[in-house]
């Protein structure tokens, strides 16, 4: 007779049953990632091809010809550095005003109890849902009258930079308060409170104890504020007349003609100024995700 053998581990692992929920759930998945994406490559398919072959033949046709020629085009005819250059002015300094500012007063909101503690964060939160386009009017009549002799190239608030980072910072600073707010009152208080003993000021209380404790949502803010403010075209539209002064998003106006506009082109035009807001989505990947999934694991 033969001697039993044992049966091992992997011998008595059987595979699990395809179920077809779960099937229809990956053709889902899979439909939706290709409905998101279908857009973004007929753009990629319309920039590398010539607006001659397109005209002829049709959008709906197999190429002939695939070059980079628009992007070279898109990015000299359109003068993108120059705009970039006029993003960078405006985005950078509202995105770290605005996470100041909204840092501060979270900190308050959180930290600090008082009568009116929930009515002003409500306050704070409710500029966000009042919709833009019902403020334009007044707003561009105010930006009109506020004169600022050698502050800026126009000498008013209108047709600046500046003016474009005050709209920045005021709409967005009630998102990012809030948010903040909300993660500072999970902080142990034990913290604050040890510091205050030992005599901590409470502007040390804010920036060297609480804030590092925040990179995680800071991250996350910015990552979501530096798209968002660099992908704005209505405040840039409406406070901002001279194309020196504009940013990179209305600047792709110039790859428009008066009586021609080339599809490709402006395709091509799109997907370069995309290139940064991807660039700062990975860079901040991790941080963004880990902001995102804060607190999932608690009960």
């Amino acid at each position: 007779m033969n001697a039993p053998t044992l049966a091992t581990g992997a011998g008595r692992r059987r595979r699990a049953p395809v179920r077809p929920a779960r099937v229809l759930l990956h053709v889902f998945l899979a439909g939706a990632a290709l409905a998101w994406l279908a857009p973004l490559l007929w753009a990629v398919f319309s920039a590398l091809r010539p607006y001659g072959e397109t005209s002829a033949k049709g959008y709906v046709s197999w190429p002939d010809k695939l070059s980079p020629d628009n992007f070279t085009n898109a990015f000299q005819q359109s003068d993108m550095m120059h705009y970039f250059g006029n993003t960078l002015l405006i985005a950078v300094p509202a995105v770290l005003l605005t996470l100041f500012l909204s840092s501060c007063v979270a900190f308050y909101l959180a930290r600090f109890d008082f009568r009116l503690n929930l009515a002003l964060l409500l306050v704070f939160t409710a500029g966000n849902l009042l919709p833009q386009q019902v403020v334009i009017t007044p707003l561009y009549r105010l930006y009109l009258l506020v004169d600022l002799p050698g502050v800026t190239v126009s000498g008013k608030l209108y047709d600046s930079a500046l003016g474009l980072v005050l709209i920045h910072v005021a709409f967005q600073s009630g998102f990012c308060a809030f948010v903040l707010s909300n993660y500072m009152r999970s902080l142990p208080h034990e913290l604050t409170e040890a510091a205050l003993v030992d005599g901590a000021s409470v502007w040390r209380l804010y920036w060297q104890i609480t804030l590092p404790l925040c990179k995680p949502a800071m991250a996350a803010l910015a990552t979501l504020l530096s798209i968002w403010i660099y992908n704005d075209f209505f405040w840039a539209i409406v406070l901002v007349s001279t194309g020196e002064n504009m940013p990179i998003t209305s600047a792709l106006n110039n790859l428009s003609g008066q009586y021609f506009t080339d599809p490709n082109l402006v395709a091509a035009g799109a997907l370069l100024t995309a290139i940064p807001t991807l660039v700062v989505y990975f860079l901040l990947q991790r941080q963004f995700v880990n902001g995102l999934t804060l607190g999932s694991n608690k009960g």
